[in-house]
């Protein structure tokens, strides 16, 4: 009976200290989690870096200045347009005539020079470059819509990267603190085993626990060092290892119900490319009508040249000035084609839009989805923790009383791990699913 005493109170100190280590642990993670805290990046910095340095947007914006000159080259039809021509030139024969008591006459010199300089400008051409120019200005604000729809969609991208890291980051805290545990209980279960209290099934199956939780942790920091190096490549920024805030508090969308795909019709880009695409459609049609109008321009050209008489050599001043008539006769039907092509893009146009907003409703009512799934789930796991925490407290009680092994006081550490990592899944999810949702809505995450 005092063997027995003996062997309980043992027992009872090595848990105690084992219990005041998890503790101590435990503290430590936490102060190095506010360490990492204070200095990892948060979800809004990450994606203002991403949304100005990355080359696809990059590209997009290069896209506006190019825009801009096709605008400016579209009014470069209102401007004259001026050259200058200089011209020498060397005949024969030259052509001469006599004429009896006056002598031969030379009609031209052998040595020919002019030099003129042209203006043409045009005064009417029937809307043609007004269309060209308000074409071309469409073509802008479709190139702004697009470049917003291209922030958007690396907005998203770091989003979910974000998101990615933070689980992994914090799994594998959860993950040190289950192997901490392990290895504790190791040392007392082989400490039993020298004394001969327990067995060589209760160390191996420890051990066995140790390898496979190490093994789940190898995997959580390979698939973290992916995500490190995909975030790098979306920043650009190859200097560093990247450590990103737990921003799990998100706000969700005001709008609810019905009036979530109106709400989406009116701001989701490409809702609004499509309405752009349809205008630069029918600007096109009005331009491509305009093909077959006349063009009256103005003519002037001055300059000087030889030739006159009656000194054939001697340079003078000379101009010309005139209005001309451009009138289409006959261009092969080519215009034709052309307005049937424009109408039938606007036709198409018409069933893209379509296309576009059965594809947002899909993704709003999708991601609505998400969102109440997401929620659902955290509420579960949050209750299973409880649970869980309170079945490992039962359970040490009973370790110290002597009625359970340590093989299922580990069992109820690793189901309260494992539903701590549920619960950061699920909170993560719904964080994450709150931001897929206001994409779906069109609202900007940068």
């Amino acid at each position: 009976m005092n063997r027995l005493n003996k062997y309980r109170t043992c027992i009872l100190l090595i848990a105690l200290v084992l219990i005041a280590s998890l503790s101590a642990n435990s503290q430590d993670t936490q102060g190095a989690m506010a360490a990492v805290k204070s200095d990892s990046l948060s979800l809004k910095s990450l994606i203002a870096e991403v949304v100005s340095t990355h080359p696809t947007v990059k590209s997009a914006e290069e896209a506006l200045k190019n825009a801009d000159a096709r605008i400016g080259a579209a009014r470069a039809g209102y401007y004259p347009v001026v050259d200058a021509n200089a011209n020498f030139s060397n005949i024969g024969p030259v052509m001469k005539i006599y004429i009896p008591s006056m002598g031969t006459f030379q009609l031209y010199p052998e040595n020919n020079y002019s030099a003129t300089i042209n203006l043409r400008q045009v005064i009417y051409d029937f809307g043609r470059t007004k269309t060209n120019i308000e074409l071309e200005n469409e073509g802008r604000i479709i190139g702004e819509k697009a470049l917003d729809q291209v922030r958007q969609k690396m907005a998203m991208a770091t989003v979910n990267n974000f998101y990615t890291l933070a689980f992994l980051q914090h799994a594998i805290k959860i993950m040190d603190e289950q192997l901490a545990t392990l290895q504790s209980h190791l040392k007392y279960i082989e400490t039993l085993k020298s004394t001969g209290s327990a067995t060589d099934y209760q160390v191996l199956s420890t051990k066995v626990k140790i390898s496979t939780a190490e093994s789940e942790k190898s995997d959580l920091i390979a698939a973290l060092g992916i995500q490190q190096a995909y975030l790098c490549s979306l920043t650009g920024n190859n200097n560093r290892i990247p450590v990103v805030r737990e921003e799990l508090e998100v706000i969700a969308p005001v709008v609810t119900g019905d009036s979530l795909l109106s709400f989406a019709y009116h701001n989701r880009d490409e809702m609004a490319i499509n309405h752009e695409k349809a205008v630069l459609a029918g600007l096109r049609y009005q331009f491509t009508k305009t093909l077959d109008k006349p063009v009256i321009n103005f003519i002037a050209a001055g300059g000087a040249k030889n030739g006159y008489l009656p000194d054939l050599n001697q340079l003078k001043a000379n101009y010309a000035v005139g209005v001309g008539i451009s009138v289409p006769i006959f261009d092969g039907m080519k215009t034709k084609y052309n307005l049937q092509q424009a109408e039938s893009a606007i036709n198409s146009l018409h069933f893209e839009n379509e296309g576009t907003q059965r594809n947002i409703t899909s993704e709003v009512r999708e991601a609505e989805e998400y969102v109440v799934s997401a929620k659902q789930k955290e509420m579960q796991f949050r209750l299973q923790l409880e649970q869980a925490q309170e079945a490992y407290s039962l359970a040490e009680t009973s370790f110290r009383s002597g009625v359970i092994t340590n093989l299922e006081l580990l069992d109820a550490n690793t189901t309260v791990s494992q539903s701590m990592l549920m619960l950061l899944k699920a909170r993560i999810d719904y964080a994450a699913s709150i931001y897929r949702l206001k994409a779906a809505l069109g609202e900007r995450l940068y």
